[in-house]
């Protein structure tokens, strides 16, 4: 439950950069592609000699850094972050020719059952995973160890179609060709508790108040290292501060490209589990960690720019909007049941997509109202032409980033295209309204499922085999929890993101 205080995709120029330089700066060159030169272009392997030059220079950096081993990761298509390591020594071998990893990771369910879709099962096949270099930075709560995101490709070299980062660096190069820059940010929020048994209740290490001071006050000496963590990986902290669930807390970052964005919310995550570690707790991103409790989050703050405006701001569209603006949220706000299948993986997540819990429940937009799916940020007077933004309330930490937001960005455009009109905006809380004034989300994955299946844009989005894929594993997730209680699923996914 976010009060949404943090307009997190407003806050700064695009062309200015949004992180700090630090240990997170690139090695040598920028080699990320161009959005702007096209889909195809902006998921192409950079030559080999030049990541394998890039990657010594790497190397070079961290060493002295006292980094051991660097860990790569992707997020499968449950939401789960799945990694492999290298020695620093075979960082060069790893951006040159790729560390394998199996294709069958993209039919993996969260607790780690596979199952199979029309293009992915079985044990046959390899793929690449490449290390981002622009990304890799030591882990200041994990002594010895670096991080990176990576993408995945063929033997050949070729663009895996099933790889969800690809798919969101598509989606912001198809966004770049329209001249439309996207600065996004991920709120995320996690749970706190002792560490114990993995089947024990939760026990939290304070009782202070929602929003306290208190709570603050309690985990004061862990809060200091999250925030200096993140500080030392070169992310900029917007806001840290107690939630309102028992342990709950709220981090935001400065806003960054959406692939970049995507990065940032693993990283912060990964962050925050290996400083509770190190503080005898451990952190919870599910849905909901108590069942019947107000839960965790994953807001998705975006806002579109072209030539250094924000097109939030300054046009004849309600509150403000201009015409691109709008239609990109009518987009989104139209194709907000298929989003669910991306923006919340599990079916835990309609535990805590439940009305008048300020989780963006219904199918509406409204300024500044937290109880609408789509929330309009303007920001204060003397600072909305930078910091006004959309915030997607009804995602959660389950989802895959990089799906999510890929899944923005081509039904948004989608709805610019189009030239979409937004409905009437809604004030007050939905639920409040006469039955069928608002119609709600879907309050389970069947009829979530049933949209997915039933739209274009996202099918040709995605490619048939990423599309297939996700569908497969949103059909097992839901299978595998269709007579399960709330405590149950509860239990089976609280530890589990």
């Amino acid at each position: 439950m976010s009060t949404g205080a943090v307009s997190s995709a407003g806050l700064a120029d695009p062309s200015e950069p949004t992180r700090g330089a630090g240990p997170a700066a690139a090695s040598g060159p920028a080699a990320a592609p161009d959005p702007s030169a096209g889909p195809a272009a902006a998921v192409a392997l950079p030559p080999r000699a030049e990541r394998g030059e890039r990657a010594q220079a790497a190397v070079e950096r961290l060493r002295p850094a006292g980094v051991e081993a660097v860990a790569v990761t992707w997020v499968d298509n449950a939401g789960i972050a799945r990694v492999k390591a290298v020695p620093l020594d075979g960082l060069v071998h790893a951006a040159e020719w790729g560390v394998g990893t199996a294709p069958c990771f993209d039919v993996f369910l969260a607790d780690d059952s596979i199952v199979t879709s029309r293009s992915v099962g079985g044990p046959t096949g390899d793929l690449r995973l490449y290390p981002d270099l622009d990304r890799v930075v030591p882990l200041a709560a994990q002594p010895g160890w670096a991080w990176a995101p990576g993408a995945r490709y063929t033997q050949s070299g070729a663009p895996h179609p099933g790889c969800q980062r690809l798919f969101a660096r598509r989606m912001t190069a198809a966004a770049a060709e329209r001249g439309i820059t996207v600065k996004a940010g991920i709120e995320v929020e996690w749970v706190v508790a002792l560490a114990g048994p993995a089947r024990e209740e939760p026990r939290y290490p304070t009782d202070g108040p929602a929003y306290g001071m208190q709570r603050l006050t309690d985990l004061s000496d862990y809060l200091r290292e999250v925030l200096h963590a993140l500080g030392a990986q070169g992310l900029a902290v917007l806001q840290i501060h107690p939630e309102y669930a028992p342990g709950q807390f709220e981090v935001s970052v400065a806003p960054e490209g959406p692939v970049e964005a995507a990065d940032t919310s693993v990283l912060v995550r990964q962050t925050v589990r290996a400083v509770s570690a190190r503080h005898g707790l451990r952190a919870s991103f599910a849905p909901v960690v108590e069942a019947g409790s107000v839960g965790n989050g994953g807001h998705l703050h975006l806002s579109l720019w072209r030539d250094g405006r924000n097109l939030a701001r300054g046009g004849a569209g309600p509150h403000g909007l201009t015409a691109e603006a709008e239609g990109f949220l009518a987009g989104v706000l139209g194709a907000l049941p298929e989003l669910l299948v991306l923006g919340s993986s599990s079916p835990a997540g309609y535990l805590r997509l439940v009305p008048s819990h300020w989780a963006g429940a219904y199918q509406c937009w409204g300024l500044e109202n937290r109880e609408a799916a789509l929330r309009l940020v303007t920001g204060s007077t003397g600072e909305r032409a930078t910091a006004a933004n959309a915030e997607i309330k009804c995602f959660d930490a389950t989802a895959n980033p990089y799906l999510a937001i890929g899944g923005v960005l081509a039904t948004g455009l989608a709805g610019l295209a189009q030239r979409l009109a937004l409905p009437p905006e809604f004030t007050g809380d939905p639920a409040e309204a006469a039955p069928g004034t608002v119609p709600r989300l879907p309050a389970g994955p069947g009829d979530a499922l049933a949209a997915y299946q039933e739209s274009a844009v996202l099918r040709e989005a995605l490619g048939e085999p990423l599309y297939e894929a996700v569908l497969a594993v949103r059909r097992g997730e839901s299978e595998r929890h269709a007579s399960a209680t709330p405590e149950q699923l509860v239990a089976a996914t609280r530890w589990r993101y």
